[in-house]
Formats: C-alpha cells, sequence, structure tokens
C-alpha cells in the first residue's frame, strides 16, 4: 500500500480551520541567504586524505506563523542548494537538502472537536557510529531524509461537575526512503482519558488507556497497549503525592515479542512557586525499576531544566513525538521576564536565534535508525543565563537505549558482520554557546559542542568536538552578514579505524523580510 508522506496531506485540515471566521494573527517571514564556505576536509575523512574544498550555498527559507481563537500554527521549510569547486573526488556529495517542520492546533467545534496535525522533514543519521546527518550537511553517506506527518482529532467532553473526557484518535506515518533496509510504517493510535476536575481540592484521580497498531512494510506488524489509574493528594498548597498503577502490553516481531506485565509508580509533586516545579516518581514496569524526573526553576536571569525519563520507543515513534532540549523555549523562558507579551517574546526569541545562529535543539543524542524496538532512558539537562549584554546556554545529555526485539529486524541496515550493534547503545554529550552583544548592530557568538556514543555489545566508539566562532552583523533593515571560523575533531572505529580534523571558514550574507 502506497503511503506518501507530504504536507498536502495537513492542507484539508487547514483549509476548513481557516474557513471559520476568526480574526487572526499572522506573521509570514520569508528569507534567504548565501554563503561561502572553505574547508580542508569536506568529507570528514581521514587526515592523510582530507581534501579542501570552496562551497556556495543558497538557502531560501520562510516561517508562518498565526494565532487565532480556533487555529494555532507554526511552521518553517528551508531548501539548502550547494556548488562545489570539484566534487569528482567526493564520496557521495550532497545537491541540495530540504527541510521542514510544521504544527497545528484547531478548534473544529467549541468545547467539543478539536485536532492537531504535523508534518516534518529532516536528515537523519542511519547509524551512529560514523559521520553522519549531524556533522556533515554536504554528504549524503550514513545519511537519509525521514518524512512523517500525523493527524489527530480529537474530543473533549465535560462529566458531571467533577470530570472531563477526552477521547483522540491519531494517524501517523514515517518515510525514510530505504524502504528495503528501514520499513516505511503507519500507525493508529486510540488514547481515552478520564481526569478529576478541580472541584474535589485535595484528592485527584485519573485513567488512561492506549492502544497502538504500527504496519511496518519491512519487518511486519506490531502492538502496544497500556492501561493505568493515578491518584493525586494534594497536602499543602505546594506539596502533593502520586501514585499510578498499571498494565502494559507490547507485541512484536521476534523472540520474546509478546510481553505483558503490571506496572505501578510512587511519587511527588513540589510547587514552591509559579517559577519552580519539581515532579519526580519512582516505581517499576515489566522491564524492571524505573523512574522519571521533571524539574524547571527560572528567576529574572535563569532558566534550568532536568529532565530523566525511561520509555519503550522506537525509531519511527521518536520520529513522530521527537523528545529534545528546545531553544526556542528556553529562551522563552528566560525572556519571559522582562517580556510579558508572549507574541512579542516569540519574535524576540525568533531574532535571537537568527542572529546567534541557534539550532532548533540544543545538545541531543542521535536517533539513529532502527526497526527494534528499545527501552531508552534519557537524563537531560539544560541551563540559560542572561546578563545584560551576554546570554550563556549550556545543555548536556546521557542516554542507553537497549533493544528489545529481535536484531533480525535490523539485517538489512547493519549487515551479519554488525548485526548486533543496536543491541546496546550509550551516548553523552553536551553544549555550550556564549553570545555577547558587541555593540547595536554586532553580535559575538562562541561556542563549543561534544560527543559520545558507545555500542556497549561490540566494544565502537565515535566521537566528535566542535569550536566555533561567529561574528554576525546587522547592515541594514533587512539585511546582515555573519563570518565563522570552526574546527571539528572526531573519530570513530566503526569498519576500520578513522580520526579526522576538519577548519573551515563561513561566509554568509542574510536577507530576512
Amino acid at each position: 500500500m502506497s503511503n506518501p508522506v507530504a504536507l498536502p496531506r495537513l492542507l484539508p485540515v487547514a483549509a476548513m480551520l481557516l474557513a471559520a471566521p476568526a480574526q487572526a494573527q499572522w506573521t509570514f517571514a520569508p528569507g534567504v541567504s548565501l554563503s561561502e564556505t572553505w574547508t580542508d576536509n569536506i568529507d570528514l575523512r581521514d587526515d592523510n586524505l582530507a581534501q579542501s574544498q570552496f562551497v556556495t550555498e543558497l538557502r531560501p527559507h520562510l516561517t508562518l506563523r498565526g494565532n487565532s481563537r480556533r487555529l494555532k500554527v507554526d511552521a518553517f521549510a528551508s531548501v539548502e542548494r550547494y556548488a562545489y569547486s570539484d566534487r569528482s573526488d567526493m564520496l557521495n556529495p550532497a545537491d541540495s537538502r530540504t527541510t521542514y517542520n510544521g504544527k497545528l492546533q484547531g478548534t473544529l467545534v467549541d468545547q467539543l472537536l478539536y485536532v492537531d496535525a504535523s508534518a516534518s522533514r529532516s536528515r537523519r543519521s542511519v547509524q551512529a557510529f560514523s559521520p553522519g546527518a549531524e556533522e556533515n550537511r554536504f554528504s549524503r553517506e550514513n545519511q537519509t531524509d525521514v518524512k512523517s506527518w500525523s493527524v489527530s482529532p480529537y474530543l473533549v467532553r465535560r462529566i458531571g461537575r467533577d470530570a472531563t473526557m477526552q477521547l483522540r484518535y491519531s494517524r501517523d506515518a514515517v518515510d525514510s526512503g530505504l524502504s528495503n533496509l528501514f520499513g516505511n510504517s503507519d500507525s493508529d493510535t486510540v488514547m481515552l482519558n478520564l481526569a478529576s476536575g478541580t472541584s474535589t481540592k485535595a484528592l485527584g484521580w485519573g485513567f488512561n488507556h492506549t492502544r497502538q497498531e504500527v504496519d511496518n512494510r519491512l519487518v511486519g506488524e506490531s502492538s502496544s497497549e497500556s492501561t493505568s489509574g493515578s491518584l493525586r493528594y494534594q497536602f499543602t498548597r505546594s506539596w502533593a503525592a502520586t501514585m499510578t498503577a498499571g498494565y502494559d502490553k507490547y507485541d512484536f516481531e521476534g523472540p520474546g515479542g509478546n510481553t505483558s506485565g503490571r506496572s505501578w509508580s510512587v511519587g511527588g509533586v513540589w510547587t514552591p512557586s509559579t517559577r519552580t516545579s519539581v515532579q519526580a516518581s519512582v516505581g517499576r514496569h515489566l522491564y524492571g525499576q524505573t523512574g522519571s524526573l521533571l524539574a524547571t526553576a527560572r528567576s529574572r536571569h535563569t532558566a534550568i531544566t532536568l529532565q530523566y525519563a525511561d520509555i519503550i520507543t522506537s525509531s519511527r515513534r521518536q520520529s513522530v513525538l521527537p523528545a529534545s532540549i528546545d531553544t526556542a523555549a528556553m529562551l522563552d523562558r528566560m525572556f519571559n521576564a522582562v517580556v510579558a507579551d508572549p507574541l512579542e517574546r516569540e519574535r524576540l526569541v525568533a531574532a535571537y536565534m537568527l542572529e546567534n545562529g541557534l539550532p532548533a535543539s540544543l545538545a541531543e543524542s542521535i536517533n539513529f535508525l532502527s526497526n527494534r524496538w528499545a527501552r531508552n532512558k534519557e537524563l537531560r539537562a539544560s541551563v540559560g543565563w542572561r546578563g545584560g549584554r551576554s546570554t550563556a546556554l549550556l545543555s548536556a545529555y546521557r542516554s542507553e537505549r537497549i533493544a528489545l526485539s529481535d536484531q533480525q529486524s535490523d539485517s538489512a541496515l547493519l549487515g551479519s558482520q554488525f548485526s548486533s550493534l543496536n543491541d546496546n547503545v550509550r551516548q553523552h554529550g553536551a553544549n555550550l554557546n556564549f553570545a555577547y552583544r558587541v555593540g547595536p548592530r554586532t553580535n559575538l557568538n562562541t561556542g563549543a559542542d561534544y560527543s559520545f556514543r558507545e555500542s556497549l555489545t561490540t566494544g565502537i566508539e565515535t566521537r566528535r568536538r566542535e569550536l566555533y566562532v561567529r561574528m554576525h552583523r546587522d547592515v541594514g533593515r533587512l539585511l546582515s552578514t555573519s563570518l565563522e571560523l570552526r574546527r571539528r575533531t572526531g573519530g570513530s572505529d566503526f569498519a576500520g579505524r578513522r580520526d579526522y580534523t576538519e577548519n573551515a571558514v563561513v561566509a554568509s550574507l542574510n536577507m530576512q523580510y
């Protein structure tokens, strides 16, 4: 069954919502950048095989945001086109890269029927142990474009005076362009949620049932089902105790693929102020002891987030519901104390990210491709600090991904020699970015990035370090320039020892309407 993944799938939903009369605030911001890169190692090869290169890049892009009573839209798209001074000796050079990411939230019937929708396309690494999409934009080695879309209508109803019900259906799809290696797939998910209202101030309760059916056209069908109940008791205004109990079931291809068992957790919530919150729990699920943590704090000059999660997931699920340290969300919390208006703060954050060349997400573990279900344990932390003329962002992560389903489903991706590469993968990394406003039109930005990945089963390791300095200057109301100096080093023993060093200079001219 053919199932193309594209933005036009979401257009009927958007058209229906736009037809409803509503006054909206819309922002349409197109832009284009032209840059010239000189690098002494275009393919990130071993140092003795390094090849220098000039690369000219043209990148048109646009951002669309809308906010009304019935509709909220946040979308971004860009196309990068590359021209090389000499591509004859390059290893699989990339001619272009297309990226988009769009989210839509709509109200179809007030206080009854709503819809969420999303679509995305991004370049991703096929496996985690050689340079891929995170390291080199100018190559297609160990990379592919992953496209996904999701449409999720849901019904919200009040039950009596003290409860609400939400019934949600989701349809999504993931396409990697590697259908004979990483199976293209569809999924259908049904979720029922019941929760107590606010009239019972001390005791709250909840019930959740979720079932997902996945059809992977390479490895077959799989399913997951989870049923849980929860209680929350509010001792004081700032302290509450929580408890959950449930039953989970997973059914996937391969030995041990039909697994079920009970789960439980106990924990608490501490909210001493509107600026500080800590939620934590410990317990067990069918794969052993587990826990969770979400702590946030902010002041006039800082924003801090600490999060730990232990979940059963897959590469395709993380493509539809990515988990990362969102740069815009972090900056939004930092600027909250000085800019009260959310729309004005959103514009300020977007301009700040553009001026300092910040990515959409800070340091995060690589979601490499795998057809296997896995248990993923990840700890993430981020700290932001804002001074009078300077801003600093620090983020770090540590994750361990333990495969649960049969390794045979990844045999086409990895080959027989590396069939156990994805059995148990551990990653950690950190990112530091410091920005200083030199003058009214000039920003200086410097940073460092480090990542390490290890296959605990095979012993294969890879590491990467990057240092950069970037100067950004506004030369007009719409025009800006930037100059970047960059140094990268890395190494891997996947398919033979490989160590590389790259030095690069990037000059850019940017126009933002």
